[in-house]
């Protein structure tokens, strides 16, 4: 199935931009008349029929549309420090498009050793991890911003708004700490960071994704260094559960994975 993508569509006509015109009729010699399918980024697949063929401007007539294709049924949000290496940075973000998210935020820390980063090539990769694994929808990528700003957009101070993590009984086994969730509505805020914290015990991801019932994902993923116990003290008090993601320790990007798939199984299941 050949995908194309667009943002370019007005009323009944879809107009894909140079690459992918070039691309449509170079390589892949689509004339007028063919049937093609075009994503908008947006959620919606598009079939279509060409009806100006332009190397450099294709022209393409809506016949049927489609909403929500290829779509997961949750919202996550991934704030994950940028690795040393950019090559990993962008495998995880490839990955985690065909697995399922809606939106990446790279988060500088105190223990960040690239504190630089550049989004262009990042939406690019995205755009074909979307086209490849079926889905109308291509995440976001936000500007880099310090991991303290983010736990202070994203985090809550209203305690009562913490859902099932308020009366957390920490001497309790990990199966027993926590209650249904009231407040469905409210985003699951996690933080997975790799040192024990007496005062704030460390729950697995797979618990905290059953305890919770609600639908929208916030992770926060931190740099090689780790967060430092600072930031860490912070998001919780802002709202965000510590979590581990196992007995592995994990790079950057692969931890960062592990929480898109975990998310992406609990709600399979």
């Amino acid at each position: 199935m050949e995908i194309f993508y667009t943002g370019d569509i007005d009323g009944k006509v879809c107009r894909l931009g140079e690459e992918e015109s070039g691309h449509c009729v170079k390589v892949l010699r689509h004339k007028a008349g063919d049937n093609i399918c075009i994503i908008d980024g947006s959620g919606c697949m598009y079939e279509c029929r060409i009806s100006s063929c332009s190397p450099k401007a294709v022209e393409a007539e809506i016949v049927c549309r489609h909403e929500n294709w290829g779509g997961h049924p949750y919202r996550l949000h991934m704030a994950v420090a940028p690795t040393k290496n950019a090559d990993r940075y962008e495998w995880f973000a490839e990955k985690a498009c065909e697995v399922g998210l809606d939106s990446i935020t790279p988060v500088i820390g105190q223990h960040s050793e690239r504190k630089v980063f550049k989004a262009t090539r990042i939406s690019k990769i995205l755009v074909s991890a979307s086209k490849q694994s079926l889905k109308g929808y291509v995440p976001q990528v936000n500007e880099p911003v310090s991991v303290k700003d983010f736990i202070s957009r994203y985090g809550t101070s209203d305690n009562s708004r913490h859902g099932i993590y308020d009366t957390v009984d920490y001497e309790a086994p990990i199966s027993e700490r926590a209650t249904n969730d009231t407040h469905s509505a409210e985003p699951l805020r996690l933080i997975a960071y790799c040192f024990e914290d007496e005062a704030h015990p460390r729950t697995s991801i797979r618990q905290a994704l059953k305890n919770y019932k609600g639908n929208e994902y916030i992770i926060l993923i931190g740099p090689e260094g780790d967060f430092s116990k600072e930031e860490a003290a912070l998001a919780i008090s802002l709202g965000f559960i510590p979590v581990h993601l196992g007995a592995s320790r994990l790079r950057t990007e692969t931890a960062a994975l592990t929480a898109v798939e975990a998310v992406y199984l609990h709600n399979m299941d």
